[in-house]
């Protein structure tokens, strides 16, 4: 499976419990009417339904079925890309956008590569994201 759609899958899932619902179920559809027109209000309407299931999951403290949810939209969402690999970009899009957006006021980066050398007394700190060294 494509890891593309296995992270999307599991954001999907993963936003039908917080205040991004609508957004990431409108940007799901969307998917949908890009690639089966005809399938798109069936969509929406099973997210509604599976949405229910994810907010009855999290109230009762049900990991496991949270992330079995995201299975069958895993696959769904792998079969729109088997159908059309064009589409990788806007599923790439709706994660980096909607799914999974980068926090307020910083950029989402795909990869960081770090490299130091030192020697004798030297100290080295790196972090990908914020970093707070007290030292005394």
């Amino acid at each position: 499976m494509d890891r593309i759609v296995v992270a999307a899958g599991k954001a999907l899932v993963a936003a039908m419990a917080t205040d991004g619902w609508q957004a990431a179920r409108d940007s799901a559809v969307s998917l949908w009417r890009r690639a089966r027109p005809a399938e798109a209000e069936a969509v929406g309407a099973e997210l509604e339904i599976v949405r229910g299931q994810v907010l009855e999951a999290r109230a009762d403290g049900d990991e496991d079925t949270e992330r079995a949810l995201a299975g069958p939209w895993q696959l769904r969402l792998q079969a729109l890309l088997r159908e059309d690999p064009a589409i990788a970009v806007e599923i790439q899009r709706v994660l980096d956008e909607v799914l999974r957006p980068a926090p307020a006021g910083q950029a989402r980066v795909g990869s960081i590569v770090m490299e130091a050398k030192a020697g004798g007394q030297s100290r080295i700190y790196q972090a990908g994201q914020d970093m707070h060294i007290n030292e005394r």
